[in-house]
């Protein structure tokens, strides 16, 4: 199939419609607004349902709504919007409907800009509303790779009856590059057994999050942790790139694990022997990946649009055996190779000095 110039909000959008979405709800908010105005004319097109919702609180309860029926639903926002709707999350998990959400992230705190940004790790991954529950978090680095996965998104939601979300920033939402569509899928049009059925003799069901017995509760959030346990076993996603031979290992995401590659190939113009560990999954982390880089490599450089989030998991990872660095950028400004180069140089400037160190008592 010949592949076509597609912008990355209008090519999420565009595939979610390839994956069968069959209710989208949203709100605008820059940087993702094309998203949603993309649905507002293509969902109507193939008779599907459109509502730009009141705000971002009415969008996600919408979109519960519709996946309480069995619908393939989702909606999409940039960072303050999704914490507006972090509480509808919440209700989404303990009620395990399946659901599709698109955050492309934008700087923060507050209002912010409307620049990229990877400010919302925390709140995606470690949040995504209260209570012991993550989401299976999703962070594609290319349009081709967002289009992809958000293709895949709508299967993984059904198959563990979860939030499935796509992490993308303003830099992936507003380029363009050329894409290869998938094909339409062909859906069934049965609603899955769980589902509300809404008509006069079949079978009551059931779709609640409120559990007024403490035991009943507890039995609810131990089959939640066991299927999150599923999730980690398997659905961990990461990329990696001459991690071989590699001496040091950036670990980025998202735009951060692209604008890697180059700074990558500079360094190891120099002799200087680097690699990338990208992760996909975000939730889950490719924990046990890292661990084996962590036992051969001599250092780790961390680089993300933010103030050191993703930093914290690899630390914990990590655990002190070998030096860790960051470097971030924060307010929507993108760290580029020329910035990556001299942050590589004074890592490897300092195991050398740690190294020399150590020899240096052995010798004395």
């Amino acid at each position: 199939m010949a592949k076509e110039l597609w912008k990355g909000n209008e090519a999420l959008a565009e595939a979610a419609v390839r994956a069968g979405v069959e209710a989208y709800f949203g709100y605008p908010i820059t940087p993702q607004t094309e998203l949603l105005e993309y649905m507002s004319r293509r969902m109507p097109e193939m008779g599907r349902t459109f509502l730009q919702a009141e705000s971002e609180i009415g969008a996600i309860h919408m979109v519960y709504g519709a996946a309480c029926a069995g619908a393939r639903a989702m909606t999409s926002s940039s960072s303050p919007g999704i914490s507006l709707m972090q509480e509808g999350m919440s209700y989404i998990a303990g009620s395990e409907v399946p659901v599709v959400i698109v955050d492309i992230m934008r700087g923060g705190p507050g209002l912010g800009n409307i620049q990229p940004s990877q400010a919302d790790y925390f709140q995606m991954v470690k949040s995504a509303g209260h209570g012991d529950y993550h989401a299976l978090v999703l962070a594609p680095s290319t349009v081709q790779e967002a289009v992809d996965l958000m293709y895949l998104s709508f299967d993984l939601a059904f198959k563990y009856r979860h939030i499935v979300t796509l992490l993308g920033d303003g830099s992936l939402g507003q380029m363009m590059e050329p894409v290869e569509m998938p094909p339409f899928k062909e859906l069934s049009s049965e609603r899955p057994d769980w589902a509300l059925a809404g008509a006069a003799g079949r079978p009551p069901h059931t779709i609640t999050s409120l559990y007024l017995n403490a035991e009943k509760l507890e039995a609810l959030n131990l089959h939640l942790q066991d299927k999150l346990a599923e999730i980690k076993t398997n659905e961990v996603r990461y990329e990696t790139l001459l991690t071989d031979d590699a001496e040091f290992v950036i670990v980025a995401f998202g735009t951060m694990g692209r604008i890697a590659h180059s700074a990558i190939r500079q360094a190891r113009a120099t002799g200087l022997m680097v690699g990338l560990l990208r992760p996909i999954s975000l939730w889950p982390f490719p924990d046990q990946a890292l661990d084996e880089l962590a036992k051969r490599v001599k250092g780790i450089l961390v680089v993300e649009m933010n103030a050191g989030q993703m930093l914290e998991d690899v630390t914990a990872i990590v655990k002190d055996r070998i030096p860790v660095h960051f470097l971030g950028r924060m307010g929507g400004i993108v760290p580029l190779p020329d910035d990556i180069l001299p942050a590589l140089n004074t890592l490897c400037g300092v195991v050398r000095s740690r190294n020399g160190h150590r020899r240096e008592r052995i010798l004395a």
